[in-house]
């Protein structure tokens, strides 16, 4: 198969030049740049790092001019190798070379060339070194003992504490390798007892999102064991003792039930509404107070010249009454006095009905 971005000339025969590079008459894939790969030689971009004057005509050659540099290995620091660019100067026919140096992590002049040196030494003019004083040297030993000692104490310190946290690393490995169809087996059985609470809860909340219509987006908040049992709690003491003294830090919870205000005894019933309704009906301008039915038996009180008089069967007003109907009111087309002194409006006629 062709691969992709190469060119393959017509006339090229894989049966007698097994690569591209032999039937263009390369020796390398790098073309002339190897030429002399067997010697250890490759040619390189190179540039300069610093600025230098050329040795054979004298010039100055600034630093970032590049060069086809012959790159090769000409020793070792340690294992680090050495390499040598030997260049050849662009305004003479002079070679110059410049090797790395590994030992202070620079490149230096070799031959050919010198370097222009533009590092400025205080102590060769005259001047002081400056140095951090404050900074510790490795070579040099503390000037204070104890500070020796206290070092060695830190350092004994920091590995007993390092073999410690290793020692304990390892424990917990073993601990955990050492059988794993038991610990395996142990996850499993633990997540199967929370998947089962789980499943229940959700369950449980997509029933009330059910019944009361809610958004099956929402998210039911779970309380903390403590604070839901306090609730059930108060709530169980609330239903069993209706009306009695709970103890708890609200006023409200504290009242009893027969001492608070706004009462289902201190609510009119609805007898005595609707009376007071039939009343306003007939004449809105009456002032008429009703006692309630269940607490007293006392008779309806009625203010002077308030309540229309005279009334007939279809609910029409015949005239106004505005003598005091206390005593005994007339009532016509049969609406009668009651035997225990109440009207008979106020007693049993409401409002929109006629009267037998």
């Amino acid at each position: 198969m062709q691969g992709l971005n190469r060119y393959i000339p017509p006339d090229y025969d894989p049966r007698k030049t097994s690569t591209l590079n032999k039937h263009q008459g390369k020796k390398h894939a790098l073309g002339v740049r190897a030429k002399d790969i067997d010697k250890g030689i490759l040619v390189v971009r190179f540039e300069l790092p610093f600025n230098i004057w050329c040795g054979t005509c004298n010039a100055h050659i600034g630093a970032g001019v590049r060069y086809n540099a012959r790159k090769q290995k000409v020793g070792n620091y340690f294992s680090t190798p050495v390499y040598g660019f030997r260049c050849k100067c662009h305004l003479c026919d002079g070679w110059f070379e410049i090797r790395t140096d590994p030992k202070n992590a620079a490149y230096v002049v070799h031959e050919g060339a010198r370097k222009k040196d533009e590092d400025w030494d205080p102590e060769e003019n005259g001047g002081f070194a400056v140095h951090d004083t404050e900074a510790p040297s490795a070579s040099e030993p503390p000037a204070d003992p104890f500070a020796g000692v206290e070092k060695t104490i830190d350092q004994q310190t920091w590995a007993k504490r390092g073999t410690s946290r290793l020692t304990e690393l390892t424990k917990s490995s073993d601990r955990i390798n050492s059988d794993p169809y038991r610990i395996s087996s142990a996850l499993r059985r633990k997540f199967r007892e929370e998947k089962k609470v789980l499943l229940e809860r959700q369950l449980k909340d997509d029933g009330i999102k059910e019944k009361y219509g809610l958004n099956e987006d929402l998210i039911h908040l779970q309380d903390g064991n403590e604070d839901g049992e306090k609730d059930r709690k108060i709530w169980e003491i609330i239903r069993e003792n209706r009306g009695a003294s709970i103890p708890s830090g609200s006023s409200s919870m504290s009242t009893p039930r027969n001492q608070r205000k706004g009462r289902a005894s201190d609510t009119p019933s609805l007898v005595e509404v609707l009376r007071k309704n039939t009343g306003k009906k007939y004449d809105p301008f009456a002032e008429v107070s009703f006692s309630s039915s269940s607490t007293s038996g006392t008779p309806v009180k009625l203010s002077p010249g308030g309540i229309l008089g005279s009334i007939k069967g279809k609910g029409k007003i015949k005239g106004n009454v505005l003598d005091d109907l206390s005593p005994k009111p007339k009532v016509e087309d049969g609406l009668a006095e009651t035997n225990n002194g109440s009207t008979g409006l106020a007693g049993g006629l409401l409002a929109g009905y006629g009267s037998d």
